[in-house]
């Protein structure tokens, strides 16, 4: 079976390096991306995530506004990069992806000039068009999950984010049923940022009164959750329809049995052609 999907996206949206974290947050903003990528001319010679911005403030301890720290401080110089002539372009780029745990790859030419780029959502909408009826959920969730209460602190939910360096939080009441997810994309959502006056430095916290809200102040009336024995394409298709990267497994009961992720999805995917080589050879790994 050859894996034969959409070209990557293109044009990229860049920044150079000179430029603010503040200049980085709009953009992500604005366009409802994840990342940017930081271009000397028409080379690429980093990536800046939200996560990356997280993280960086979490551990920083000076007082500068988001305005004055510039990109080059905190992008990710160790890209990783495909070239546009790659046979199988996304399955090699979702091979990438998994291997370096990251959420996209940089595509270029012949001469190391940007050209697009593959993200992690790009190969989820793939999967989906695809790939149905191939995998259960069960076959690629993960049973190992980080939880908080409702009743937890903003602060608290978004120190675990980055300590943990995850994406995200099922977030369950006192009698630990899972009544939401928080992740960055929930904080950025709700930032009270960018209706500040001034380029302040909580730009994932809702306004100065974050101090006082739990995470159950941020979550949504629905709840989106899949069961272990639904079709992962299906599951991706949801990811998709909802804009959202993570979605809780309950089993028959209700209860909280694991998570599927868009990384879950990358992952099954990178290995679905090696599934069907070994399947024709032998139909026991069916």
């Amino acid at each position: 079976m050859r894996i034969q999907v959409n070209r990557y996206s293109s044009p990229v949206i860049t920044l150079s390096q000179d430029k603010s974290v503040h200049d980085a947050i709009i953009v992500m903003l604005q366009k409802g991306i994840k990342q940017v990528v930081i271009v000397k001319g028409e080379i690429p010679i980093g990536v800046i995530t939200e996560r990356d911005i997280g993280r960086f403030l979490e551990r920083d301890t000076s007082s500068r506004a988001l305005d004055v720290i510039r990109i080059e401080e905190i992008m990710n110089q160790s890209i990783v990069t495909i070239n546009e002539e790659q046979e199988d372009l996304s399955k090699q780029a979702a091979i990438r992806m998994i291997t370096f745990q990251i959420s996209s790859v940089i595509i270029v030419d012949e001469n190391g000039k940007l050209k697009g780029i593959i993200t992690k959502s790009d190969i989820v909408k793939n999967f989906e068009q695809i790939c149905a009826g191939t995998y259960r959920v069960r076959n690629y969730m993960s049973k190992k999950l980080m939880t908080c209460r409702k009743t937890d602190s903003l602060i608290f939910a978004l120190r675990m984010l980055n300590k943990s360096k995850i994406s995200r939080l099922v977030v369950t009441d006192n009698e630990g049923e899972a009544v939401g997810i928080i992740s960055y994309d929930t904080f950025l959502r709700n930032s009270g940022y960018f209706k500040a006056e001034k380029a302040t430095r909580d730009y994932l916290l809702p306004s100065m009164s974050a101090k006082n809200m739990t995470a159950g102040d941020l979550l949504s009336s629905d709840l989106l959750v899949v069961r272990a024995d639904d079709d992962l394409a299906q599951s991706a298709r949801l990811m998709i329809e909802y804009k959202v990267n993570g979605m809780p497994v309950i089993d028959n009961d209700g209860n909280l049995d694991g998570i599927i992720s868009s990384t879950d999805v990358v992952r099954a995917y990178s290995e679905i052609e090696t599934h069907f080589r070994l399947i024709k050879k032998d139909p026991h790994f069916a």
